[in-house]
């Protein structure tokens, strides 16, 4: 476990990193914001998705729908419209699910106790911590991966010891100030504590840093492995792929008309237009993992099956 810090360090660490984020903060759209329903959004959509892609989209996706209720009265493919950009799509399909559920056992408020948030379609653990903090005020720590990297660095913690990184993240939470103290760790991993060429000489925390110290004693004993640690970007998805085949299945079928099907044939030809060219069979298997996971319709009968937007 992380041994008991003394207070004066505990309060060092948190001047420190403060400090810093009230000159260095980012300016994101949903930074700032009250509304819980505006906030739970930017949360799901910046799940698997980069900061630069959600901020395109956030803005419009809440003028489109405004609130849970608005966003639970709405058509499935309207949802998935106004998705467009953000990919896995199944994120949407959570969100439009969890607007209904907060309208119809909630009362179109989101509930602030951590049981409710778990139940919840769509939540998990950094979900529900990053409500309770930036919608709720709680005094939480949120961790993502760039809190992660940035605790098991100044730590020097093993990477995948989550009961040691947890208990360091409870440690520092500053009472009242979560909000502030977990966008302060997010921004200073992904600006200085990166996970490739971190820029520790501009950290506020470098001398109290463990990995910091252990780079430094690296170079004093000439230890040649570059610090330059690289880390390869998500690829996209490949040409023919089973990811890139759902993707312009959903797009071709948020276009649609309202209620409107297209055979196996008509869908195939569509996709071999935009160079994507797949057999019938292991296109009706896409199909069918659509429908069943809500992105998609699917009426088959004995001769046919066809596809269309989701109701």
């Amino acid at each position: 476990m992380i041994p008991t810090l003394p207070d004066r360090l505990i309060t060092e660490l948190q001047q420190r990193l403060l400090a810093w984020y009230a000159v260095n903060r980012r300016d994101l759209p949903w930074r700032g914001r009250s509304d819980p329903y505006e906030i739970l959004v930017a949360e799901v959509m910046l799940q698997q998705t980069g900061v630069e892609r959600v901020a395109a989209v956030y803005e419009r996706f809440l003028a489109e729908f405004p609130s849970f209720a608005a966003l639970a009265a709405a058509r499935r493919q309207e949802v998935l419209r106004a998705w467009a950009g953000l990919g896995y799509n199944r994120r949407a399909v959570y969100l439009h699910e969890c607007a209904r559920v907060v309208v119809e056992r909630h009362g179109g408020c989101l509930p602030s106790e951590p049981e409710a948030l778990r139940r919840l379609p769509g939540l998990g653990p950094y979900t529900v911590a990053a409500l309770l903090s930036f919608a709720f005020g709680r005094d939480v720590p949120a961790i993502d991966t760039n809190v992660r990297r940035v605790l098991g660095r100044l730590f020097s913690l093993a990477p995948r010891d989550e009961r040691q990184l947890r208990a360091a993240a409870e440690l520092l939470v500053p009472a009242g100030r979560s909000v502030d103290w977990n966008q302060a760790l997010m921004d200073l991993g992904a600006v200085l504590c990166t996970a490739g060429q971190p820029r520790c000489s501009l950290c506020p925390l470098e001398d109290l840093c463990g990995w910091s110290r252990g780079q430094q004693e690296a170079r004093r004993n000439g230890d040649r492995v570059s610090m330059a640690l690289r880390v390869a970007e998500r690829p996209e998805p490949y040409l023919g792929s089973r990811r890139f085949l759902r993707g312009r299945v959903v797009a071709i079928l948020r276009d649609l008309a309202p209620g409107t099907l297209l055979t196996i044939e008509d869908l195939q030809a569509r996709l071999a237009a935009v160079g994507a060219h797949v057999e019938i069979s292991h296109l009706e298997e896409i199909v069918r993992s659509l429908a069943a996971e809500g992105l998609a319709t699917a009426r088959e009968d004995d001769h046919d099956v066809r596809i269309g937007p989701p109701d």
